[in-house]
């Protein structure tokens, strides 16, 4: 049963939903940059075979550790120095999506035991045609406190993929929380500074994304309290399009057989290849 609202309480909900909204605006126009998820148009594995791919400048090929980038005529640029002739980037323990520049075209190189490159360009009709993510109205009841546990030392997590091998993770606890009466516990990933997570729940594959969703995971309070706000769960990349196969899955923890009907809803998917023609 839910409890009624006061008018104190009431206002501090339209607070809360003018904050959602904001949130929701600022995350939508994230989304529509000219070089993020939507304008993917291309991805592509390497090998040591110098290869020229649909829609995307040069040569590519991986050497040992190394991605290889013949411009083949082109100019592009990484890290702000640009470049004509054959260059070895040694990426392989860097970050995710580093980019290079060819023209209005950003390319995004990943290794996972393998470099892969996914071409990014702002004409793509994903991007054009995107009016925004569908998404469950905000509800109170999907705002949970829990408690971050810690692990005494942090832990690797392995996580299958949309298409790809298993990644390790690195995972510094779990927060447990209660729903209808009963614990369930939320595998914390650490990433790029922050913590977050992926999960699934009854509605995905039916009107959620069926790999997952991603949830952001705030600080914890002294007393390791946390709250957990799913009216903030947002689509993982590879809802967007199929070129993104290393989205991760979620652990088996982080799979609710309960519906989590907030956040974000399946989105619009325009995942086939795009090649310029002019």
């Amino acid at each position: 049963m839910t409890t009624p609202i006061t008018e104190t309480g009431r206002a501090d909900w339209d607070a809360y939903r003018a904050d959602w909204h904001a949130w929701r605006a600022g995350w939508e126009q994230w989304l529509a940059q000219p070089h993020n998820w939507l304008s993917a148009v291309a991805v592509n594995w390497l090998d040591h075979t110098p290869r020229r791919f649909d829609g995307t400048p040069g040569l590519w090929w991986q050497d040992g550790d190394q991605v290889m980038i013949d411009p083949n005529g082109a100019t592009m640029a990484f890290d702000g120095t640009e470049f004509t002739q054959t260059r070895a980037l040694s990426l392989a323990d860097g970050p995710d999506d580093q980019r290079v520049t060819a023209g209005d075209l950003q390319i995004g190189i990943t290794y996972r035991q393998a470099y892969h490159i996914v071409t990014y360009d702002p004409s793509a009709p994903a991007r054009n045609a995107f009016h925004g993510v569908p998404t469950f109205e905000p509800n109170p009841d999907w705002i949970i406190n829990g408690r971050f546990e810690a692990f005494d030392n942090d832990q690797s997590l392995a996580l299958g993929t949309v298409g790809w091998r298993e990644h390790d993770y690195t995972s510094p606890g779990v927060v447990r929380f209660e729903h209808d009466d009963t614990p369930y516990e939320l595998q914390v990933i650490a990433s790029a500074g922050r913590h977050t997570t992926v999960f699934t729940d009854a509605t995905s594959g039916d009107t959620t994304y069926p790999a997952g969703r991603a949830l952001d995971i705030p600080a914890p309070a002294n007393d390791g309290t946390v709250t957990l706000d799913f009216n903030r769960a947002v689509n993982l990349p590879c809802a967007f399009g199929d070129f993104f196969p290393i989205c991760p899955t979620p652990p088996a923890g982080n799979r609710y057989p309960f519906r989590i009907e907030a956040g974000e809803k399946t989105p619009a998917k325009q995942g086939g290849p795009h090649v310029r023609t002019t």
